[in-house]
């Protein structure tokens, strides 16, 4: 499968620096995010682990849509 891939690219000018921009693009994406999760305050993550376990709130009705 990747022959004809290869083949149609062949004739685009510059088609080379499109693999390296994507990884760029995901290694730097997957870089923020890690420095954004280590750098979380430890209070809220405790108060949003929590959130699904907490009681009180009342359960909302799915829509129906058959009327």
């Amino acid at each position: 499968m990747l022959r004809y891939i290869k083949h149609n690219l062949t004739g685009i000018d510059g088609v080379d620096i499109y693999p390296l921009f994507s990884l760029l693009i995901f290694v730097i994406f997957f870089v923020v995010m890690i420095i954004y999760v280590v750098r979380m305050k430890k209070n809220y993550i405790e108060e949003v682990s929590s959130l699904p376990l907490e009681g009180g709130g009342e359960i909302e009705q799915p829509l129906d849509f058959k009327k």
